[in-house]
């Protein structure tokens, strides 16, 4: 006999039962119901017999990795849309004729032209409210002086000025050399209708106007350029999981991975036909609630606008567990799992477990093992 073959028979009526499969958005794996599991690759072979059984052969052929020790997470999985986040309407309330425009898609960042009027750049300025009037030496303080210098600070024109809500000499010059930086007339004055004022940096989506158009009304419509992705969820799920500032997975078009954090919970529910994992296909109508998550890094999700995507919502969590691959796990017909562990020497041992969580590939599971052992897993 080979020192590869097993040591205990296996009967030719038992038959292997399926892989372990998770399935999505619940604690649990279903695995084959047979006695016996057995796996065979280049002349070598090993099989799980009831519990109480331990099968142990000379040598170990088939691959082998470590038990991990770590922290577990489950995760309920619920289809969403990737999308940028917020809205904005950007205005030309002066008279003239549009000489310049974005296109969409194009992103503009502090001090960048955001259109043209008679030949003149009209520039991107970040704050919360727009200007109602002429900035000059004179007026009363103000929010609007604030917001005015801190964006002349921001751009490199502050040398000398205070950030506040005073208007003095040095808000003057530097308003004049901002003004000689985009070649217009160096007045020290600042009108309402010199800037476009957006709380940050935006993204054109959609231009509304022609060139020679009148600058008297919508140039064109913007979004945010932070990625987010939006979900239905059931409210009997939300419960729990739906926590503004919680972390996010998300699953982007293509099985590239992404992290979150949920931005934004719904505070009314709505009917309608939920995208949860445990619902979905089945056209259940259901109380849901909007969910928010914006993405860690924007740049994870590249230039994809509308696509979808899944959330992962984390439901349960484990922590300084051990974990072994799902597909190194063994089942028998009475419901039992085990692993094959493989010593230093190559000798295999089946060793009983209790499993617990799953997390992506890896599932928890209890027994008498230890960080590092190596289990065998089959060859795919």
């Amino acid at each position: 006999m080979l020192d590869s073959e097993i040591t205990t028979p296996v009967r030719d009526e038992q038959k292997p039962p399926p892989a372990p499969r998770r399935r999505r958005g619940r604690r649990g794996v279903l695995l084959g119901g047979a006695a016996v599991l057995a796996i065979g690759a280049a002349g070598g072979a090993y099989a799980l017999h009831s519990k109480n059984t331990t099968t142990t052969t000379t040598t170990s052929i088939l691959p082998a990795v470590s038990v991990i020790r770590t922290n577990m997470t489950n995760t309920i999985d619920v289809d969403g849309t990737l999308g940028f986040e917020d809205t904005y309407t950007v205005l030309a309330p002066g008279a003239g004729r549009i000489t310049w425009l974005p296109k969409a898609g194009d992103v503009l960042q502090r001090g960048k032209q955001a259109y043209g009027v008679d030949g003149h750049s009209i520039p991107l300025f970040y704050g919360s409210t727009p200007f109602w009037r002429d900035l000059q030496s004179g007026i009363t303080t103000g929010y609007d002086v604030l917001e005015l210098e801190r964006n002349l600070s921001a751009l490199g024109f502050g040398d000398g000025m205070t950030v506040d809500r005073t208007f003095t000499w040095a808000t003057t010059q530097a308003i004049e050399k901002w003004q000689k930086s985009l070649g217009v007339s160096q007045t020290g004055v600042v009108s309402a209708t010199d800037v476009v004022m957006q709380p940050g940096p935006i993204r054109v989506t959609k231009v509304q106007v022609i060139l020679g158009g009148p600058a008297n009304g919508t140039v064109f419509t913007a979004s945010g350029t932070q990625r987010e992705v939006t979900v239905d969820l059931a409210v009997n799920e939300a419960q729990g999981v739906a926590r503004k500032g919680a972390k996010v997975r998300v699953t982007l078009p293509g099985g590239k991975k992404a992290t979150g954090v949920i931005t934004d919970v719904g505070t009314v529910a709505t009917a309608g036909t939920t995208n949860s994992s445990s619902q979905t296909g089945q056209g259940t109508e259901t109380a849901t609630i909007t969910v928010t998550a914006t993405l860690d890094k924007s740049s994870s999700a590249g230039l994809l606008d509308g696509a979808p995507a899944t959330v992962g919502f984390a439901s349960t969590e484990h922590k300084n567990v051990l974990a072994v691959p799902i597909n190194a796990l063994l089942a028998s017909a009475d419901g039992e799992y085990s692993v094959n562990v493989v010593d230093a020497t190559g000798a295999v041992r089946s060793v009983p477990v209790k499993i617990g969580i799953f997390d992506g590939d890896n599932v928890e599971v209890t027994g008498n093992l230890t960080p590092q052992m190596k289990v065998q897993v089959p060859v795919s």
